[in-house]
C-alpha cells in the first residue's frame, strides 16, 4: 500500500507539474558523500528537469565520482575550487538553477540522510501557490523521533526556539533541518553576499525571507539516521549559532517595526524596554543604596519599580503575541517580477 500511495502521489506530481508549467531541479551539495551520492540521484523522480551536484571542493572527489559513474542526463557537477561550506555551495546551485530557467528548486542532501520520494511533498505547496518556501520537520511524529540521537534532540529544541525568535517564523520548527524547496523568484532577490555560507545557511534563509515577508511552510517528516556521518555537531556550534540567532533577533526587529512600518507593536516594545530598564535601573539603585546604609527602603522605591517591571512585562507580552500573529500568510513570489540576468549580475 505505501509503494502503491507513492505512485500516486508522484503521478499527481506530474499532472500538476506540468499544468503549472513549473521547470524542477535538485540542487546536492557534495561534500564527503562517496558513499550515498549515487543512490541520492538515482531516486530522484524523472519529473526533475536538472540535478546540480556542487563539489564543493570535496576532499574525496565526489564530482569526479559523480561524473564517471553516473548516466542521468540531468546530473550537472559545478565545482567550487575552495570550499565554501554548504551554503555556499547551494548558493551557487541556485544561481545555476534559475540561470537554467529553473521555477522551484529543492535542496537533497548527498549523504542519504532525506528520502528523494518525499520531494513531491516540498514541491506542491509552492506549485500551489500556498507557500514560498517549504522545508522539513522531524518533530511531527514522536514515535519517529526516538531515532535521532538525544544531544541532536535537546539540541535542536534549543536551537528551533531561538529561530522562532530570530527569523520570526513562530509557526515552524527544526531550523536546522536541510530539505528544503524554494522558488526562483525568491531566490532573485536573496542578498547572496549577506547570507550565511556555513551552518547556519538553513537559519539564516529564514531571517532572510522573512525580511521579505515570504511564506514558510513546514513539510512532516521522519527521522532517518543510517550509517552516514554528520558533520554538524550540536555540542559546538550552539555557542555560534546563539550568538547568531542574537544578532539576527535585533536586526529582525529593526527592520520590522523602526525601518519598514511602525505600527502599535513598535510602542509597545519601546515602552517595554523603558519600563523594564527604568525599573529594574531604579529598584537596582535603591537596593543597594539600602543595602550599604541599612536603612530599610522606603514603601514608594520599592512598589515604583516593581509596578514599571509588571508594566513592562505586560507590555512585552503584548508585543510579542503581536509578532506572534503577523508571520507572513500571504505568498509573494506570483507577485514578483522576473529579475533580469543584467540586474541580478
Amino acid at each position: 500500500m505505501p509503494v502503491a500511495r507513492t505512485a500516486m502521489n508522484m503521478g499527481n506530481f506530474a499532472m500538476e507539474s506540468m499544468e503549472s508549467g513549473d521547470v524542477i531541479a535538485v540542487v546536492i551539495p557534495c561534500y564527503k558523500v562517496r558513499r550515498h551520492v549515487l543512490q541520492v540521484i538515482d531516486a530522484i523522480d524523472d519529473r526533475v528537469s536538472r540535478i546540480y551536484c556542487v563539489d564543493d571542493a570535496c576532499p574525496d572527489g565526489s564530482g569526479d565520482l559523480i561524473e564517471r559513474e553516473c548516466r542521468d542526463p540531468r546530473v550537472v557537477v559545478v565545482r567550487h575550487a575552495v570550499n565554501q561550506g554548504v551554503g555556499g555551495a547551494m548558493l551557487s546551485g541556485y544561481q545555476r538553477a534559475v540561470a537554467d530557467g529553473a521555477t522551484i528548486v529543492v535542496k537533497l542532501d548527498g549523504d542519504g540522510q532525506m528520502d528523494p520520494a518525499l520531494l513531491y511533498q516540498f514541491v506542491r505547496p509552492i506549485m500551489m501557490g500556498e507557500a514560498d518556501y517549504t522545508k522539513g520537520n522531524r518533530f511531527w511524529d514522536l514515535g519517529e523521533i526516538r531515532q535521532m540521537p538525544w544531544l541532536r534532540r535537546i539540541g535542536n529544541l534549543g536551537l528551533s526556539f531561538m529561530s522562532k525568535a530570530s527569523t520570526g517564523y513562530w509557526d515552524v520548527f527544526d531550523p536546522t533541518n536541510g530539505y528544503t524547496a524554494i522558488h526562483a523568484r525568491i531566490i532573485e532577490r536573496l542578498p547572496v553576499n549577506s547570507i550565511s555560507r556555513r551552518y547556519f545557511f538553513e537559519t539564516d534563509m529564514l531571517f532572510r525571507l522573512n525580511t521579505m515577508r515570504a511564506v514558510v511552510v513546514d513539510v512532516p517528516m521522519d527521522a532517518k539516521y543510517g550509517d552516514e556521518e554528520s558533520s554538524l555537531k550540536i555540542s559546538r556550534v550552539i555557542g555560534e549559532f546563539s550568538l547568531k540567532h542574537s544578532k539576527n533577533f535585533f536586526k529582525r526587529i529593526v527592520y520590522r517595526y523602526y525601518l519598514r512600518d511602525l505600527s502599535v507593536a513598535s510602542l509597545e516594545l519601546l515602552a517595554a524596554m523603558v519600563l523594564l530598564s527604568g525599573g529594574l535601573v531604579y529598584g537596582g539603585v535603591h537596593w543597594w543604596i539600602a543595602s550599604r546604609s541599612g536603612v530599610a527602603a522606603s514603601t514608594g522605591t520599592v512598589v515604583l519599580p516593581t509596578l514599571a517591571i509588571i508594566s513592562g512585562l505586560q507590555f512585552l507580552l503584548a508585543f510579542l503575541g503581536y509578532d506572534i500573529q503577523t508571520v507572513p500568510k500571504r505568498p509573494i513570489h506570483r507577485s514578483l517580477s522576473r529579475v533580469s540576468p543584467a540586474a541580478r549580475g
